[in-house]
């Protein structure tokens, strides 16, 4: 280990740059560049520290060192850019450069109310979410952890209507006060348990904590229950169900807190705390020793029930989605079924299934942070957030809609994107251990269908549909994924030959003031009573016209395509280059890491986590029997 201030400073840059931020509020483009300055700055002193970590050296910064303060006996306040921790700093200060150009773009093209609020809570952000990768031991992470759910809350109540605040609260109640407590209570049980073998410790050691080995086989229902408790403190920003119900309630934030908190902080931080417990805190030698006693089934590893968890969320909440037809709601849903893939990586402990978990965590960030972005152009520029309402939108936003089509194939694991790498080491890694894991890996081939089920349709809606012949969801029609009658069309006859329901005259579709959702004559099976639909705007058969920030707007402020349908737009020209060079970039790079994932960083980070936590290379890990893996660990 190194003594180095980089770590530190990678954390205090966007820290320092909040106040510079909140200076310059009569300046917005010099509220804006001190932003990107800071992005770029974590970028450089995170990227500063890859070449020694990869050659082996880990950079540490210590209060107690540095200062003398100490908590506690075995407790300090400490920084560590060990691989994992770079691995997760690199993705979140790489991603935040183009997500600053993004939320510039987004938060003008909508004249939105407190920007400088706004851009101060999202530098402070990303400085806890930097905080959490570099943190040496539960305490420092447990506190990172807990000031990212309170700078995030001004972003996610930001609109600051009756909505937002609700979701505010309810983030905080989950996040701050559920996952906290749970955390505390983890952290607070592990530090007794290793006192009771020496010194009291809390620090993170590649394969787990020898001190929590040795006390394990004295006090086994403790060392469990200190499990399970880490777990569910991080697997709340995890989104695991049933602490998931915060992630879809906070889509009332602005697009780019919603990338934020769907592809490179919130959620990512939870996941990042999974794999700390499981690799670094038990190790996974001591999660196989440490069996649950199940009656009627006798003794499980302490990591079944995790995986178990993670296999239900992905399948659930993949079908969940497939009935959101409020598009960044889907979205959501898609977020809790890809981050339990990352869970259920790391639960099973094969090597191959934690690189796969690993690396899904810069995959899944790619591609969804794209479809994120992708759904906020669509807003800025159309007003439109409803897939309903999307019918042939492909010619007024092509580029859009084309990112929108990578970001979606990379979710479903479709080659060459990085999502059928992370996926496709995941499946081995289940597939290793002599049929035992047949359940996670039916879980994760259906997942990947049913990605395709909830994400197709919005690309065949956008891009093989016309306005006049439209069908919500073509690849469903059942009441528990299609449109039961399509528009109608002339004289009562529906567009697909069928009877209209009140066989009256047809709606103008134009005219903005029946919301589709709610009209008979329109009879969705989608959100026909889930909750997304109940939103102003959107209930009792009324809506409510969006603001026109953009002074003499061309295209129809209540969503939808306007009365002469969508204008063409060339690539160049349906949005500012703001918005669309972020979504090229994020998009590109979802291809990249999937063409060429052995020269990408994350794939070589993740396989040199697994060999410090192995104890071995890589390339010697398949050739011992998964068993015989986990007692060789466990013994060392």
């Amino acid at each position: 280990m190194v003594a180095d201030p980089r770590p530190l400073a990678a954390v205090l840059v966007s820290a320092a740059a909040i106040a510079l931020i909140v200076a310059s509020h009569r300046r917005p483009n010099l509220r804006e560049s001190w932003s990107v300055l800071a992005a770029l700055a974590k970028f450089g002193l995170v990227a500063s520290m890859l070449p020694g970590v990869m050659s082996g050296t880990v950079y540490t910064w210590s209060l107690y060192e540095s200062t003398g303060i100490r908590f506690l006996e075995g407790i300090d306040f400490a920084l560590r850019a060990d691989p994992l921790g770079i691995f997760f700093a690199l993705l979140a200060s790489f991603l935040w450069i183009f997500t600053s150009f993004y939320a510039t773009g987004y938060m003008r093209g909508l004249d939105e109310h407190a920007q400088t609020r706004f851009f101060a809570a999202f530098a402070a952000s990303l400085s806890t979410a930097v905080g959490i990768a570099f943190a040496a031991n539960l305490v420092t992470i447990f506190v990172f952890y807990e000031l990212l759910s309170l700078v995030t809350y001004p972003l996610v109540a930001h609109n600051e209507d009756g909505e937002a605040r609700i979701a505010g609260r309810k983030y905080l109640a989950y996040t701050f006060f559920g996952g906290g407590v749970f955390l505390l209570a983890g952290t607070v049980m592990v530090y007794w348990l290793t006192g009771l073998v020496g010194e009291p410790t809390l620090a993170f050691e590649a394969g787990g904590m020898e001190a929590l080995a040795a006390a394990a086989g004295a006090e086994p229902v403790y060392a469990q229950a200190a499990f399970f408790l880490l777990i569910a403190g991080f697997g709340v920003k995890a989104a695991l169900m049933p602490l998931h119900s915060w992630l879809a309630d906070a889509m009332v934030a602005p697009t780019p807190v919603s990338g934020l908190l769907h592809a490179v902080a919130v959620v990512k931080s939870g996941a990042f705390g999974i794999a700390r417990v499981i690799l670094e805190v038990y190790g996974p030698g001591l999660i196989h020793d440490l069996p649950l006693s199940v009656p009627g089934i006798g003794e499980v590893g302490l990591n079944i029930p995790v995986a178990l968890v993670a296999a239900f969320t992905l399948t659930a909440a993949s079908i969940i989605a497939m009935r959101k037809d409020h598009l960044k709601r889907r979205l959501a849903y898609s977020t809790t079924a890809q981050l339990s893939y990352i869970v259920l990586g790391l639960s099973m402990l094969h090597p191959y299934a934690v690189v796969g978990a690993l690396f899904h965590i810069p995959a899944h960030a790619f591609a969804k942070l794209a479809l994120f972005f992708c759904a906020g152009a669509i807003h800025v520029e159309t007003h439109t957030d409803y897939i309903s309402e999307m019918a042939g939108i492909g010619k007024r936003m092509p580029l859009t809609m084309a990112a929108f089509t990578v970001g979606a194939a990379g979710m479903a694991g479709l080659p060459p994107l990085a999502g059928f790498v992370s996926k496709f080491y995941m499946l081995l890694g289940a597939g290793d251990v002599a049929g035992s894991y047949w359940l996670f890996a039916g879980a994760l081939l259906l997942s990947a269908v049913l990605n395709i089920g909830y994400l197709w349709p919005v690309v065949y809606t956008a891009f093989f549909e016309s306005e006049d012949r439209h069908d919500a969801k073509p690849l469903l029609e059942f009441p528990r994924g299609g449109l039961i009658q399509s528009y109608a069309g002339e004289e009562g006859v529906a567009a697909d030959g069928g009877e209209r329901p009140d066989g009256g005259e047809p709606t103008d579709r134009a005219d903005g003031d029946a919301d589709r959702a709610d009209d008979e004559a329109y009879e969705y099976a989608v959100d026909r009573y889930p909750s997304d639909a109940d939103v102003p705007g959107r209930s009792g058969g009324e809506r409510v016209s969006s603001v026109d920030h953009h002074g003499d707007h061309d295209d129809h402020l209540t969503g939808g395509p306007p009365a002469d349908a969508w204008p063409r737009r060339s690539p160049l020209s349906e949005s500012t280059w703001l918005m669309l060079a972020p979504i090229v970039v994020i998009a590109t790079g979802a291809i990249v890491l999937g063409v060429i994932p052995d020269y990408a960083v994350f794939l070589e980070l993740a396989t040199r986590i697994v060999e410090g936590v192995f104890g071995m290379p890589f390339e010697e890990l398949t050739d011992v029997p998964f068993d015989e893996l986990l007692t060789e660990v466990n013994e060392r």
